[in-house]
C-alpha cells in the first residue's frame, strides 16, 4: 500500500484536531470559545479581554480584586463577564470554575495576566513585597492552571502568560520581580512540555516599558513615571515606549486556532530594547541612582 503523502497526512491531522483549521471567511476567530483573563480590570488585561471579545469569543471572564474596575470593562462589551476574585486563593479559583459552569463547563483560553511590581533593592529588600510578588506572579498561575485544567479543551486549549523582559533581561532594584518573571518564563516552557500530550499549547508574551497602573501602584508620582518613561523612550531603538494595544493582539494571536503548531514560545515585545546596552536603561546603576530625585527630570 502506498503511504500517504505529506500533504494528505497534514489534511488528515487537521481534520482530526478540533479547532485547528482556519475559520471560514467572515467567521469570528474565537466564535464559541470561552476565555479567562486574570487581572482583566486594567492595563494589558483589559485590552486583551476586549481583543478576545471583538474577535468573537462567546464569553470572556475577567478576574480581579476591584469590582468597580471589572464592572467598567464588562460594560464595554456584552461578551465580557466580571468575576471579582483573588485567583491566588482556592476560593478565587472556585469562583472562576462556578462562572465557567454557566458557560458550558468549558475553557478554551486561559490568560495569566494578573501581576504586581514592587522594587526590592539588593541592599534593602522588602521581604513582604517579595512574598507578595511570588504569590501573585508565580504561585497564583500555578494554582489556577491546576484547578481549571479539567475544564480546558483538549486538544485545542491554549494558555498564555503575560510575562516581562525582566524574566531574561532584569533591571537593577527589581531583583525579586525579575525572579517572578523568570519563573513565568520557566512555567511557560515546563507547562508547554507537560501539556503537549493533551493538545494544550502554552506560550508567553514578554513586554517592556508599557505604561499601565502597575507603576502608580508602586507608589511613584506622576512626575517620576513621566521621567522614567522619557528615559525608556530615549533609549529605545524605535524611539517610544509601549502601549497596551502593542501587546493584546499578540496574546490573541498565540491563543488563536491558527497558531495550533506554536507552543513553548516567549515573544519579546519591546521596540528593540533588548538590542541596547545595559547602560542605556533609565534604571542603570552606571547612570547614577535613578531611584532618586532625578526620576522626574
Amino acid at each position: 500500500m502506498t503511504p500517504p503523502t505529506r500533504e494528505a497526512k497534514t489534511m488528515s491531522e487537521t481534520a482530526a484536531s478540533p479547532g485547528t483549521a482556519p475559520a471560514p471567511d467572515g467567521a469570528a476567530e474565537f466564535a464559541g470559545r470561552n476565555v479567562v483573563v486574570t487581572g482583566g480590570g486594567t492595563g494589558i488585561g483589559r485590552a486583551a479581554a476586549l481583543e478576545f471579545a471583538r474577535r468573537g469569543a462567546a464569553a470572556v471572564i475577567i478576574t480581579g480584586r476591584r469590582k468597580e474596575r471589572l464592572a467598567e470593562v464588562a460594560a464595554e462589551h456584552a461578551a465580557i463577564v466580571a468575576v471579582p476574585a483573588d485567583v491566588t486563593t482556592e476560593d478565587g479559583a472556585q469562583a472562576v470554575i462556578e462562572e465557567l459552569r454557566s458557560h458550558g463547563e468549558r475553557l478554551d483560553v486561559l490568560v495569566h495576566n494578573a501581576g504586581i511590581y514592587r522594587q526590592t533593592p539588593v541592599a534593602d529588600p522588602n521581604m513582604a513585597y517579595a512574598r507578595e510578588m511570588l504569590e501573585t506572579n508565580v504561585l497564583g498561575p500555578v494554582l489556577l492552571t491546576a484547578r481549571l485544567l479539567p475544564l480546558m479543551t483538549s486538544p485545542g486549549g491554549s494558555i498564555v502568560f503575560v510575562s516581562s523582559v525582566a524574566g531574561h533581561n532584569p533591571e537593577p532594584y527589581a531583583s525579586m520581580y525579575a525572579v517572578t518573571k523568570a519563573g513565568a518564563h520557566s512555567l511557560t516552557l515546563t507547562m508547554a512540555k507537560e501539556l503537549a500530550n493533551r493538545g494544550i499549547r502554552v506560550n508567553a508574551v514578554a513586554p517592556s516599558a508599557v505604561r499601565t497602573e502597575v507603576y502608580d501602584a508602586n507608589g511613584l508620582t506622576t512626575e517620576q513615571i513621566d521621567g522614567l518613561f522619557r528615559g525608556f523612550a530615549a533609549a529605545n531603538p524605535l524611539g517610544r515606549t509601549g502601549v497596551v494595544e502593542d501587546v493584546a493582539p499578540w496574546i490573541a494571536r498565540f491563543a488563536s486556532p491558527e497558531s495550533s503548531w506554536i507552543t513553548g514560545q516567549i515573544l519579546v515585545i519591546d521596540g528593540g530594547a533588548d538590542l541596547t546596552a545595559a547602560a542605556d536603561s533609565p534604571y542603570s546603576p552606571y547612570r547614577g541612582d535613578s531611584r532618586g530625585s532625578d526620576w522626574g527630570s
